[in-house]
Formats: C-alpha cells, structure tokens, sequence
C-alpha cells in the first residue's frame, strides 16, 4: 500500500504579494535532494498492516511546507556537505514531525489538518496515537542506520524536548495569566527545538566545527520561533481556506498565544473580563470569537505578534554571518522573512 507524496505548491494568486519574500529559492535549492527524502518517507512508512501507510499517507500525502526536512539539505549546501546521508536524516526530521502533528491533533481534538479532514477524524484516536508512535520509531530507526552518536543525540534530545513543550502548553491552557516569558518557552520547545535539531544535524554530518554547528543551530532555533508566532497571529488574522484549519481553533482551545497575551495585558477592565471568561472556556461560541479578533485588533496584537517574529527571524539571518555569501545562505536567509510574512 503507498501514498504519493504531494509537491508544495508554488504561491498561488491571492497568497502573498508577488513582491513579497517567498520560499521558491528554498525549493529551488533543495529540490533534487527533496526527491530523495521523499522515496525515503514513501518507502519507510510502509508496513504489511494496512491502516498504517493509510493514515501515515493521509497526512504526509497532505503536501505541508516540509521546512523542516529543507533546513537540513539547505544546511547542508551552505556547508558544502557532498554526501547523501541527510538524505535519511532530513526523512527522521519529518516523521518526528508528522508524529507530533498526528499526536497533537488527537490532543486537540482538531477537525482540520492541512485543509482536510484531520487524521483522528477519519481513523479515530487510538489508531491516530499508535501511527504516530510508529513514526516515531521510523525515525529513529533512520537515526540509528546513519551510525552517528551525535546524531541520534541531537534528535533525540529535540524529540524529548518536543514532548515536554506539549505538556508545558497543555498545563498552561485556560491560565489567563500565562506570561510572554512562559509562551516564548513553550513554543521553544514543541516547534523551534526540531528547527535547530533539523538545522544542526547539517553541520554534522558535514564534520563541521562548533562554531558552525552551533549558527546553524541558532539559525533554525530563531527561525522556528518566529514561524510558530506567526502561526498563532495567523489563528486571529486568516481564514480557515488560508490556513488549512478551522479558524480559531486556540481560542476555542483556551490557548494564551502571543495576540491574546498582548490583548489582554492592554485591555480595560471590562475587556480583561471578557478575555477571562474566554480562555476559561465559558465564552467560545462564534460571537465570542467575533469579539475577540475585534479585541485583538483593537490593540494590534497581531501586528505586534508579527514584529516579535521579525526580531526573531532578523536573528536567525544574523546567525548566517559566519557563512559566505552565495545562494543557500540567500535562500534560508528568504525563508526567514517567508516564515514571518506569510498568510498561510
């Protein structure tokens, strides 16, 4: 049983501006070693019980941005790296991802992955959790076939810290007072670990130094920070076709992201009530979120939710200095402002 792996589309009418900042130079760069990591992905998720490469393939087959597995093969033409073990690596990448993606929409109870029908949906929960435990083990099996301790250790760290974030969020849901220190820290570790573990790994492979190790690192670290703010501005500043989830999905969820965390913190006291009731649970019907993105507009937090990301994204492009000019350093240094000036 297969599932055919859907090419990113390009940018489509009505996406961004045609003037503004896009990830063609990404794709173009990394897309012959994007060939190779796919046949990985279509080979390694297969299995002799039917349901697994069906749900697996009902997600990975759903297209996504795959930044992830790029950062590593655009790592590694910035380094020079002429082999092809991150071939493999780059695979490990996206199904820790994917693992992750499929896990959190069971937790979330989500409706809507990617445009469509969330895995859970169509195939429940318990079969949701089990795929992505299977992925899971893929990827690390992927780790193991490189042969690399460090490696294994990079990604593997990155995997724990991942789930760590997760809990971290899931404690701090529905608490109002929630702090930008704390929410910077959460999506730290449940997005931004596996950029700069995606980004690392590069260096590595490529028996790069410390100090080149470590920029890449930085580099997908800050990168990955500005891309998960810029998702939950997008929650309260996109609709749902945009996005390829329903709209407002945190808000229902009672998560304090970045825009409700700049509302409320400028709100009047009659505001700061509404937010409290909200994020509590008792108001979350569609007035409630009408109210809401008034609210969050009212004070600019999605803008300024976007200008935390630019400080962010300005930083992993700073974090390529080390490097010399030429077109993968110019093609993740676009990718940074794509992540943070994307409408999608």
């Amino acid at each position: 049983m297969t599932a055919e792996i859907v090419p990113l589309p390009r940018k489509q009418p009505g996406e961004i501006p045609s003037d503004s900042p896009t990830l063609d130079p990404m794709l173009g760069l990394t897309a012959s070693g994007m060939n190779a990591v796919n046949a990985v992905i279509l080979d390694r998720m297969q299995s002799e019980i039917p349901l697994i490469p069906a749900l697996a393939g009902h997600l990975i087959s759903g297209g996504g941005k795959r930044l992830r597995p790029m950062l590593t093969l655009a790592g590694a033409h910035l380094v020079g790296y002429q082999g092809d073990r991150h071939y493999k690596l780059a695979a490990s990448v996206e199904f820790i991802h994917t693992a992750t993606l499929l896990h959190d929409d069971v937790v979330d109870g989500s409706d809507l992955r990617r445009g469509k029908a969330a895995a859970n949906i169509i195939f429940g929960n318990p079969a949701t959790v089990l795929v992505g435990d299977f992925l899971f083990s893929r990827a690390f099996e992927l780790m193991v076939e490189d042969g690399s301790l460090k490696v294994l250790k990079i990604l593997s760290s990155a995997s724990a810290i991942i789930a760590e974030g997760e809990v971290d969020q899931l404690t701090a849901q529905r608490q109002i007072e929630t702090s930008e220190e704390r929410y910077l820290k959460i999506i730290g570790a449940k997005t931004a670990a596996l950029f700069a573990a995606a980004s690392r790994i590069s260096a590595v492979v490529a028996e790069c130094d410390e100090r080149q190790e470590q920029a890449l690192d930085d580099y997908g670290r800050n990168l990955g920070v500005a891309f998960q703010l810029v998702d939950d501005a997008i929650d309260y500043d996109s609709d749902a076709a945009e996005m390829g989830k329903d709209r407002g999905d945190d808000f229902r969820e009672g998560k304090m992201t970045l825009p409700v965390i700049f509302a409320y913190a400028r709100g009047t006291e009659s505001e700061r009530k509404f937010w409290k009731d909200a994020i509590s649970g008792r108001r979350t019907g569609k007035d409630d979120l009408a109210e809401a993105v008034e609210l969050i507009g009212k004070y600019d937090a999605v803008e300024a939710t976007r200008d935390r990301a630019r400080h962010f994204a300005n930083r992993a492009i700073g974090s390529l200095s080390i490097f010399p000019d030429g077109k993968a350093r110019a093609a993740m240094a676009e990718a940074a402002e794509f992540a943070v000036a994307r409408g999608y």
